[in-house]
């Protein structure tokens, strides 16, 4: 993730890994709460309490993490 201010832009390799984790593209992430919206609504639309469900939530958020700490 490159940083500057307030704005952030995803590398090509970190969109790929949301996009592999998710299917869905991080399309529009211009912000660090951009980011936290499109990792709530992945979250939203893969609910649930099975194993599965918490074993994508743990890689969203560690993906997160990720970026952060690359940043």
């Amino acid at each position: 993730m490159i940083r500057l201010g307030n704005s952030i832009r995803l590398t090509r390799r970190e969109v790929e890994r949301f996009t592999k984790i998710t299917g869905m593209a991080p399309v529009g992430v211009k912000t660090l709460a951009d980011l936290d919206e499109y990792i709530r609504e992945c979250k939203a639309h893969f609910w649930g309490v099975s194993e599965d469900t918490r074993f994508l939530h743990f890689l969203l958020d560690e993906e997160r993490s990720r970026c952060l700490g690359a940043a």
